[in-house]
């Protein structure tokens, strides 16, 4: 039985049912809908589901954030509902017809990008931990010395020595860390035509092929080309083809050329396979693609893109060093945040690695960090003040630290947009921290570590003055969320919320709290519940009950409900009393996994049945016969709304039929 089964038939209900689902997935962190009509998606039931985290709409998607265990939360949805998920591709499809054109551009982006940001990170990480090695000075290293004198900066203060020069295992390691590092950013152009392959769903292993003869050991290293003058390019570094030449230019770590590159692969692979008969398409499509691609990355896209990539760096560069770059620090820290709501933060990444190849190094980085953070301390601040509330905590803090550590999707949807004010507060907080940055010329050498970590990633030289922004990001929000509560103000979500639970909890309640008796469903040994050999239902965490070992194969309703859920392979069922109780009855361990065989279902979900009503039908040797147990649990899974107790002692031979338990409500 799956853990989040109860949590998954209350989201069903909440998004309008089956019918309103076109198409469903998840993410890393998020379930991802696509419903015929989002207008009947109950946002309100959904986000007071324990399990979820929060919603939004993005991309003509409906999503719901669970976290880290969404895969499992996904398998027990697709199991309670009957729907059968469908691919992020094929989803990511659908959704197009909710999106508009600038929307389908920036999740193309997004979906080109996704893919190749673990690498990124793992990047940047290196690349952050080789600037702490290789260019921080460090006094108790002692002073630099060259020829027998010590060493001096521009400015006359003593240069202190590194890590590597005085040590030469992590000068080796320096040195070893640049392989990876290397691979990852140089050869950037490799994963980028790659992912655009597998995006378009052409043939991926052509899209690396293309990737390669962008940087070819073949070519001019991309950062070789501003320290080669034109006539050595023209003579030694061209193909010479007689009345014409094209130059041998290598594209490392471009983006822009490596995007219209790959692009134009896939566009030409598309092409040929509707014009060429499937029986010779294994030989022509892929030489008709990849050919031209080439030539045409090496003629007019990977010069045209090169040259838009150096325009888009030269104008943000002009706004992060420019006159205004304050203000320009300013507007971007305020907005990278809704940048992320919108998608649009995906384009950054592109940005980034252009700076770092043009210019050494990126201002937009340092103030993406000091948005996450600032988004981080709001969330904090509106912890503390709700930490008292279960829900509220246990949604609030493990936000506040992603965010530190870089991801803010959890922090931004699960408390500060949905509340208004802690958001309001962290744009605050980033805009100014976001023009202190530019003010102060922050740079990082790397992109990829974000948040608090993000400091690995900048220049040695602004350490202190990243602190001091890092600072102004933690303290203003965290400041200004306990301000804007207290004084009232944006709080308009937060305070609608608490009139709505103080208005539920001042309704006399109308359930019928007299004790209600089960019967066993089963003919088997009855054991207390916390000696199931599945950890999941032993700890009790699914709910209370008892647990039995049936001798005969026939599992009947052990009281009067509604038949709220009944899996496809029939290995378990949930049954619903007009009281309110939700009883899950799970047929043996790992079950699921004989797909059905051996199982016959006697009633559908949404039947009404009452007590001793076969439910359902189960071959024992079967389950034995593959190595699995046939010990039931029989539990209430809303056990904080019901006491359950056990009726005689246990463990003892239990008869179908035989009351077993009595519950009250709470």
């Amino acid at each position: 039985m799956g853990k989040y089964q109860h949590e998954a038939q209350e989201l069903l209900k909440a998004i309008g049912g089956k019918e309103n689902v076109t198409a469903v997935t998840h993410c890393a962190t998020r379930m991802r809908f696509v419903l015929a009509d989002e207008s009947k998606a109950d946002v309100k039931t959904i986000e007071n589901i324990p399990t979820v985290k929060g919603t939004f709409t993005n991309a003509g998607q409906f999503q719901v954030i669970i976290g880290n265990d969404v895969p499992v939360f996904y398998n027990d949805f697709t199991a309670v509902s009957g729907i059968e998920g469908v691919s992020k591709e094929a989803a990511k499809t659908a959704a197009k017809s909710n999106q508009n054109a600038i929307q389908r551009v920036m999740t193309m982006l997004a979906e080109i990008f996704t893919p190749i940001i673990p690498a990124i990170i793992v990047g940047g990480l290196i690349l952050g931990f080789r600037n702490v090695l290789e260019a921080v000075g460090m006094p108790w290293l002692g002073q630099q010395v060259a020829d027998g004198v010590k060493v001096f900066d521009a400015d006359g203060n003593p240069a202190w020595n590194t890590i590597t020069m005085v040590s030469p295992f992590w000068n080796g390691v320096n040195h070893f860390l640049w392989l990876p590092g290397e691979a990852i950013f140089h050869f950037l152009p490799v994963g980028i035509t790659w992912s655009v392959s597998r995006k378009m769903g052409t043939t991926q292993i052509l899209g690396i092929v293309l990737g390669i003869s962008l940087v070819s050991p073949q070519l001019l290293n991309a950062y070789a080309v501003p320290g080669t003058d034109a006539a050595t390019i023209a003579s030694d570094w061209v193909w010479n083809f007689g009345s014409f030449t094209i130059n041998r230019i290598g594209y490392q770590a471009q983006v822009i050329p490596a995007l219209l590159a790959g692009l134009s692969l896939s566009y030409l692979e598309i092409f040929w396979r509707k014009r060429i008969p499937e029986v010779v398409s294994m030989i022509f499509v892929p030489f008709l693609s990849l050919i031209p691609a080439i030539i045409l990355a090496h003629t007019i896209l990977g010069p045209l893109g090169w040259t838009l990539g150096q325009a888009l760096s030269t104008v943000v560069l002009a706004g992060l060093t420019g006159p205004f770059k304050a203000v320009f620090g300013a507007i971007f820290g305020a907005l990278y945040a809704p940048f992320v709501i919108t998608g649009l933060h995906h384009m950054t990444n592109a940005i980034d690695t252009q700076l770092i190849a043009d210019a050494g190094g990126t201002g937009l980085w340092p103030m993406i960090a000091l948005s996450n953070i600032a988004q981080g301390s709001a969330v904090l601040a509106y912890y503390f003040m709700n930490r008292h509330n279960e829900k509220e905590a246990q949604i609030s803090l493990p936000a506040a630290i992603s965010a530190y550590l870089g991801v803010t999707e959890p922090a931004l949807f699960g408390v500060n947009v949905k509340y208004v004010y802690p958001f309001v507060a962290g744009l605050i907080g980033s805009g100014l921290a976001g023009l202190i940055s530019t003010s102060l010329n922050i740079t990082a050498n790397a992109i990829g570590v974000g948040g608090l970590p993000g400091i690995l990633a900048i220049k040695a030289q602004y350490w202190l003055p990243f602190t001091f922004a890092m600072a102004v990001a933690i303290a203003i929000p965290f400041v200004l969320t306990f301000f804007f509560r207290k004084a009232g103000i944006l709080t308009k979500a937060e305070d609608e919320k608490l009139q709505a639970a103080q208005e539920a909890a001042s309704v006399p309640s109308t359930v019928d709290d007299t004790p209600i008796q089960l019967i066993s469903p089963l003919t088997g040994e009855a054991r207390d519940l916390s000696q199931a050999i599945d950890p999941v239902f032993s700890s009790g965490v699914m709910g209370k009950g008892i647990v039995i070992d049936p001798s005969e194969g026939k599992l009947f309703a052990p009281v009067d409900g509604e038949v709220s859920v009944l899996f496809p392979t029939f290995h378990a069922i949930g049954i619903t009393t007009s009281t309110g109780i939700e009883l899950l009855m799970h047929i043996g361990m790992d079950t699921v996994g004989l797909e059905g065989k051996g199982f016959t279902a006697h009633v559908k979900q949404g039947d009404k049945v009452k007590a001793g009503d076969l439910l359902i039908s189960f071959d024992i040797d079967v389950i034995k016969a593959a190595g699995l147990i046939t010990e039931t649990p029989i539990i209430v899974t809303n056990q904080t709304d019901f006491d359950t107790q056990v009726i005689g002692n246990l463990p003892r031979t239990i008869t179908q039929g035989e009351t077993i338990l009595t519950i009250t409500k709470n």
